[in-house]
C-alpha cells in the first residue's frame, strides 16, 4: 500500500509517498480502508522536525473510511463507515496512506448526513476542541475568548462552547466575523485590536498569542494553548494548561451525532490526490484556507 512519509525533516519537498505491506489487524485492532484523510497543521510541524525524534515518520491523524478488517474483540464489522483519530508524533505510519490499522475504540460511526472528504476533517479538530473545553472547565454564563477563533480548532470551540451557554468572543481576520457569528459567538475582535484586560473567564490560544492575550483573563481564571511547551507562565492566580490530545471513540461518536444535527461545520477548502501529497503542503504553507486540505487515495 501506499504511505505519506518523511525520511527526512525539511520542507513539503521532504514529503515522499513510499510503498508498505498492508498492515493486520491483531486483537482489538480494525483496519480502515482510507477514504479521505485531512492535512492539518500540526502534520507540518512533524515533516519540519518540531517534535523531534528521528525522521522516517508518517503522517496523518484524521481518516474517514470504511472497516476493511476486524481483529478479535471488535465490536465493528466489515463495510462500516467510520471516522477515527491517530495520535502521535513519531508513529512509523499515519493516515494518510490507503490503508490505517487503529484501535478499535479510538472509531466512531461516520456523520451520516457528510461524505467521507467533509468527515475526514472532523476528528482532530473537533476532539481537541471538546477536549479544551474540558481542561478549561468554565461553566454556563461564563466568559470565552478564542485566539485563531476562525480556524480548524477554533470554528469548533466557538459553536461548542455556544451550546454549552458559554459567551463567547472570538479573534481572527476581519474578514471572518460574519462567518464566527454565524456559528454561535457572542462578540468579535479583528486581529490587532486588544482584548479588554481582565474581562475574561477563560482563553482558549488557538492562535498561540501566549502572553499577549493572557493579560484578558480574569484574576483566576483559565488559559488553554494547543503546543504543550509554548504556554506562558501563570501570573494572577490564572490556571495555565496546554492540551494533549487524546483519541477518545465514544466522544468522537458524541461529536459525530453534533455534525449531523449542524452544531459542527465541516469545512473542506480543497482536495488532493495522495500521491500529490507534496503539493497539498505547500498550499497548506501558504496558509489563508477557508477550510482543511483533505487528501483522497
Amino acid at each position: 500500500m501506499r504511505a505519506v512519509t518523511v525520511p527526512r525533516f525539511g520542507g513539503p519537498d521532504a514529503v515522499e509517498i513510499t510503498e508498505h505491506p498492508v498492515p493486520v489487524p491483531g486483537p482489538g485492532q480494525v483496519r480502515i480502508k482510507v477514504k479521505a484523510a485531512a492535512l492539518n497543521p500540526v502534520d507540518a510541524a512533524m515533516r519540519s522536525g518540531v517534535f523531534g525524534g528521528e525522521a522516517n515518520i508518517g503522517l496523518g491523524f484524521d481518516v474517514a473510511g470504511t472497516v476493511d478488517a476486524a481483529g478479535p474483540g471488535t465490536p465493528w464489522t466489515t463495510g462500516d463507515r467510520v471516522i477515527a483519530l491517530a495520535t502521535g508524533h513519531h508513529k512509523p505510519l499515519g493516515t494518510h496512506a490507503d490503508f490505517v490499522v487503529l484501535h478499535s475504540d479510538t472509531l466512531a460511526p461516520a456523520p451520516a448526513s457528510l461524505d467521507d472528504v467533509h468527515a475526514a476533517t472532523l476528528p482532530l479538530n473537533t476532539t481537541t476542541a471538546a477536549q479544551a473545553l474540558e481542561l478549561l472547565a468554565l461553566a454556563p454564563g461564563q466568559s470565552l475568548l478564542v485566539t485563531g477563533a476562525a480556524g480548524g480548532v477554533g470554528a469548533h470551540t466557538v459553536e461548542l462552547a455556544h451550546r454549552q451557554g458559554l459567551k463567547v468572543t472570538g479573534i481572527d481576520s476581519a474578514a471572518s466575523e460574519e462567518f464566527l457569528l454565524s456559528r454561535g459567538a457572542d462578540h468579535f475582535l479583528a486581529r490587532g485590536q486588544t482584548p479588554e484586560a481582565a474581562a475574561f473567564d477563560g482563553v482558549l490560544d488557538a492562535a498561540r498569542l501566549g502572553a499577549d492575550v493572557l493579560a484578558a483573563v480574569r484574576d483566576g481564571g483559565a488559559y488553554a494553548g494547543l503546543w504543550p511547551g509554548s504556554e506562558p507562565h501563570p501570573e494572577r492566580g490564572i490556571r495555565v494548561e496546554a492540551l494533549s490530545v487524546r483519541a477518545d471513540g465514544a466522544l468522537l461518536t458524541e461529536l459525530s451525532h453534533l455534525a449531523d444535527e449542524g452544531v459542527l461545520l465541516a469545512r473542506v477548502a480543497r482536495t488532493y490526490p495522495l500521491h500529490d501529497a507534496a503539493e497539498a503542503h505547500a498550499r497548506l504553507a501558504e496558509g489563508n484556507l477557508p477550510g482543511r486540505i483533505v487528501l483522497v487515495p
